[in-house]
């Protein structure tokens, strides 16, 4: 059939999902910064990444603000929406590593920038649990995202204030994760179990389970002066569980549409990936430093692929609204 095609809707903003770019090339580059330490991996592709990282978090926000100057939906929406609210905090998450990977070439700034996010992410959560406390959540709505304001940003608060030299705020960070872990848990896991199947859209956040048993050993590591303690161990185990959880979502990843959600995936298989290398560092298996290099390959060549397509989807979009412009300028109609 054919429809003449109507005035274009005002616009909405860029999905906040889109905030997981930066952190899960913050992630790639931790991995090799991790790799760097335990086996002198060249230090230029850390850096490398690193930058890539800076880059694409402020490329991120530039393409937010741009978007949000043009659109209709007010941020105190966005921020509202049950699903997407939660994800916000990827923006200051993502800071805090870029701020301690900042660290190992200029101190003082990367010091500065660690601890400003830290206290923007105390903000946000602070004010996002308080909306979560007015008694209008629905539990359906609760997500693996749901564990990124408290409990990821504590423990990844943790990780980067040990790094940059702030001691007194990493154990404090750490403790808040901890709880916070523990509650959001709760929460999810009823969800999971009593709620219908979470939606396409929302499924890749099923992996954000793994992120904070996996960050929450890596900030312990790095709190105990890198002796490897029980609650070391613990942490760990608990890590392999959630990994073992995934492989059995495998299945169910693999039918979904490929889409921008998929960053989800990235910074949690980096988190793993930067706790097996460390793993491997201190108990130096046989072949240790050849299981290194294939972690290393491993979750490079996935973060390189989910970017690979996104830019490719950002084409094939562009160049279905550049058509649909066309068509709408010149009064054609739109074939249905």
């Amino acid at each position: 059939m054919e429809k003449t095609a109507s005035a274009p809707s005002p616009r909405t903003r860029v999905p906040l999902n889109t905030l997981a770019i930066p952190l899960g090339l913050a992630g790639l580059a931790q991995v090799w910064s991790a790799a760097t330490s335990s086996f002198q991996a060249p230090i230029e592709l850390a850096q490398a990444f690193w930058l890539i990282a800076a880059i694409a978090w402020l490329w991120t926000i530039a393409v937010h603000v741009h978007r949000g100057r043009r659109t209709e939906q007010s941020l105190s929406d966005q921020l509202k929406h049950f699903a997407q609210g939660p994800l916000a905090a990827l923006l200051p998450i993502a800071a805090m590593l870029i701020g301690a990977g900042l660290h190992r070439t200029i101190p003082l700034a990367g010091t500065v920038v660690t601890g400003v996010f830290i206290a923007v992410a105390a903000a946000f959560a602070a004010w996002i649990l308080n909306f979560w406390m007015r008694g209008e959540l629905p539990l359906e709505s609760v997500h693996g995202g749901y564990f990124l304001p408290t409990s990821a940003a504590g423990f990844v608060g943790a990780l980067t204030a040990r790094q940059t030299g702030l001691d007194w705020l990493a154990v404090g960070s750490f403790a808040v994760g901890l709880f916070f872990w523990l509650v959001i848990s709760v929460f999810f896991f009823l969800r999971l179990a009593l709620r219908p199947t979470m939606p396409d859209s929302l499924t890749p956040t099923l992996a954000i389970m793994i992120a904070p048993p996996a960050v929450a050993a890596a900030a312990w590591l790095a709190i105990s002066g890198g002796r490897p303690d029980y609650m070391f161990e613990g942490l760990t185990a608990i890590t392999v569980l959630m990994v073992l959880i995934q492989l059995t979502l495998l299945r169910r990843y693999r039918a979904l549409p490929f889409s921008l959600g998929f960053w989800s995936f990235t910074f949690p298989l980096a988190s793993v990936a930067a706790l097996a290398i460390t793993w491997l560092h201190l108990g130096k298996p046989a072949a240790w430093e050849a299981m290194t290099i294939g972690v290393l390959a491993i979750v490079t060549t996935a973060v390189v692929l989910v970017g690979a397509k996104s830019i490719a989807m950002f084409f094939r979009l562009a160049a279905t609204a550049r058509r649909q412009r066309v068509r709408e300028e010149t009064g054609k109609p739109v074939r249905m």
